[in-house]
């Protein structure tokens, strides 16, 4: 995703990683790896649970995450979403982008 930052800021949208790392783990992972997007610790597991995206087992470990990609509207709509099968996969970036092109093109209602 540091690869590709710059390419979200001007989609007038946020980015950020989730993991089920602990919120230390995660400072220090962001600051090693110089990550310019916020990383948000699911410690307990609640939002990987709710997505669907842990592995019911992961080289002997219970309660890891899959690599998965979310794109939510402002109102919080999820309007795409990927989990990757194999770990050593990578999110579809441009179909990230494009996604994200789409809601910005899409007129807001207003109340």
């Amino acid at each position: 995703m540091r690869n590709y930052f710059n390419e979200y800021e001007d989609l007038d949208c946020s980015v950020f990683g989730i993991s089920t790392d602990s919120p230390l783990v995660l400072a220090v992972w962001r600051k090693d790896l110089r990550l310019p997007l916020a990383l948000l610790s699911d410690y307990n597991r609640g939002v990987c649970r709710d997505c669907q995206c842990l592995y019911d087992e992961f080289g002997g470990f219970k309660g890891v995450s899959r690599r998965a990609a979310y794109v939510i509207d402002r109102e919080g709509t999820i309007r795409y979403s990927y989990i990757c099968p194999d770990p050593r996969d990578l999110t579809n970036f441009e179909k990230n982008k494009q996604c994200l092109q789409e809601i910005i093109m899409t007129p807001r209602l207003r109340n």
